[in-house]
């Protein structure tokens, strides 16, 4: 019995340890996609009464998709530890049942022994009816032991029952939350439809305009050209510099610094989502045309400023035809790029510090309000992965 009720409790607490540490993490992971998704929510409701469709607007939705799906997933995985979990606590109910009614069991029998060793005299009087001292001292002996088996058993009936009314709870909890938890799945996936259906309708409706999307993935083509070419001019200016004035010993220990800061860079806005990734993408519209981007677009809702993402030294401040204004920092050998500004904050030579301000991001009115930063990381004229450098979300 002891074997058994020692295995029991390791059987019950290990994994319920492990299922609740993993359910935990998953409802922080939930709590923040649906932060998210309800920050998404907002800029699509003020695109929605504009009734303005565009590439930006579809990108948005599509990352809704990637974050509702994101969440159907995580409460796949916690209905399954609570599933898990269900079946452990069952099956501790059943054994815990058992145990208890052989505790008893063995309680009653031992109640019949003792009263059939006395013959159902009382205590007091078994012991003074005794023939000598001896057998007085033993009957006593005797009593004492019966009462403090007696007490240990009670413990221990005590101690299961107490365990038994502990499980039945946590399985009557863990029941109504899997019901919970299983209903808001269904409502995600029904939203998940939804929003699948609004996609399909929008790229439908860009489709039709392939001209102006043509013509809009040639201007993104134009500024990333302008940029890599401004780039190009700023490194080779530094080049013809440095046979004459080498870096310095603090950029040069800013730059080992930045390296070192890879995947923990701040985010050059306080909010926003990632609408468009680095490197080749398919088009979203397009059939069998790819984007080559050098960098991310950041969407934000409303008024947007955007931050220095680590400290260095702000070496170019340029206009982009039809663009607005992109600054340039250097960190040691690398450079972050920041485009789409207004009101512009910073000069050229100013030395800034990580989350400095540096001007506007452009808010576009005619597009809901959303804010879009192009962010760019170079190792001199190596384009990077910008999300590879920024710290996760």
């Amino acid at each position: 019995m002891k074997c058994r009720f020692a295995i029991l409790s390791i059987v019950m607490l290990v994994p319920a340890l492990l299922a609740g540490q993993s359910r935990a993490e998953l409802e922080e992971m939930r709590k923040k996609n649906l932060q998210e998704i309800e920050y998404v929510d907002k800029m699509l409701r003020t695109t929605a009464t504009q009734k303005n469709e565009n590439l930006n607007e579809l990108r948005v939705i599509g990352r809704k998709l990637n974050l509702r799906e994101k969440l159907i997933n995580e409460y796949g995985q916690e209905i399954s530890l609570l599933e898990y979990r269900i079946s452990l606590n069952s099956l501790a109910t059943e054994m815990l049942e058992q145990d208890l009614n052989e505790l008893k069991k063995d309680y009653a029998g031992s109640i019949v022994s003792a009263y059939k060793a006395t013959k159902g005299t009382p205590a007091l009087a078994f012991i003074l009816s005794s023939a000598d001292f001896n057998q007085g001292y033993k009957r006593l002996k005797y009593i004492q032991q019966v009462a403090k088996y007696r007490r240990k058993e009670t413990e221990t009936i005590e101690t299961v029952y107490n365990e038994l009314q502990t499980t039945r709870e946590r399985l009557e909890k863990d029941r109504k939350n899997i019901n919970d938890l299983k209903s808001r799945e269904v409502r995600q996936k029904e939203m998940l439809r939804q929003e699948q259906n609004r996609k399909e309708r929008l790229v439908s409706n860009l489709g039709k305009k392939e001209k102006q999307l043509k013509q809009e993935l040639d201007e993104k083509r134009r500024i990333a050209r302008q940029i890599e070419k401004e780039i190009e001019r700023l490194i080779e200016e530094e080049r013809k510099k440095s046979e004459t004035v080498p870096m310095t010993r603090e950029m040069k220990v800013i730059g080992d610094s930045f390296g070192e800061n890879r995947g923990r860079l701040s985010w050059p806005v306080d909010r926003g989502i990632v609408t468009s990734h680095f490197g080749l993408q398919p088009h979203p519209v397009l059939k069998n045309v790819t984007e080559d981007n050098i960098g991310i677009e950041i969407t934000s809702s409303g008024a947007t400023r955007a931050k220095a993402v680590f400290k260095g030294e702000v070496v170019r401040v340029f206009a982009i035809s039809g663009a607005n204004m992109a600054v340039i920092i250097r960190h040691g050998k690398y450079l972050t790029v920041y485009q789409n500004l207004v009101n512009v904050r910073v000069k050229a030579g100013d030395s800034v510090a990580m989350g400095q301000d540096l001007g506007d991001v452009y808010l576009d009115n005619g597009d809901g309000g959303k804010a879009v930063l192009k962010f760019m990381v170079y190792e001199e004229k190596k384009k990077l992965d910008p999300e590879q450098w920024l710290s996760k979300k």
